[in-house]
């Protein structure tokens, strides 16, 4: 487990499918993200498959917030297309419950992956893909040190109109001195 002052990540479990499909249907959570057709409970299963079958540094984290002396299940995050011979990982992250936003839980479990990627992974590089519509999430992201490395133009279809996808990353060595400044 990786423990922050509000916000755990842990192994997602098998329990947590039935949350993670009601979040992904719902329009406003995946607003921000690549998903456009409705999710079954299959779906979910079929991706628990997937990813329990994954290298153990690509399978996702549950995001749990504190709740009194209870955690309550938040979302999820983690990693894909890790690259180990240039020590670069692409990020993933969301916050489900739409009462959880705005409230930092997302930036705590962002700076925990961020600590996760660099010390334990040995990262040099992660970076990620955001829309350029979703400026909540380009703050988060560029609050945590990520930088804006380029855009794909109209790389995305959505809602009956082209959006542009950011890529930002951030380096190991621009969060050590962060951490330090």
């Amino acid at each position: 487990m990786i423990l922050g002052k509000r916000v755990r990540l842990r192994a997602v479990e098998h329990t947590d499918l039935p949350k993670f499909q009601e979040w992904l249907n719902d329009p406003a959570v995946i607003e921000g993200m690549s998903l456009y057709l409705p999710l079954s409970v299959g779906d979910e299963e079929k991706w628990f498959e997937q990813v329990m079958a994954a290298e153990p540094e690509e399978k996702p984290l549950a995001i749990e917030i504190q709740a009194g002396d209870a955690w309550q299940l938040a979302g999820n995050t983690g990693f894909s297309n890790l690259e180990w011979t240039n020590r670069s990982a692409e990020f993933g992250i969301f916050i489900g419950e739409p009462s959880n936003w705005d409230k930092g839980y997302g930036t705590e479990a962002l700076q925990l992956v961020l600590q996760h990627a660099f010390s334990t992974l040995n990262m040099n590089r992660v970076y990620l893909r955001v829309f350029a519509t979703n400026l909540r999430a380009r703050r988060s992201y560029e609050k945590a040190g990520f930088v804006l490395e380029g855009t794909l133009r109209q790389a995305l279809f959505r809602q009956g109109r082209y959006v542009d996808v950011n890529i930002m990353s951030v380096l190991r060595s621009e969060w050590t001195a962060a951490l330090e400044g």
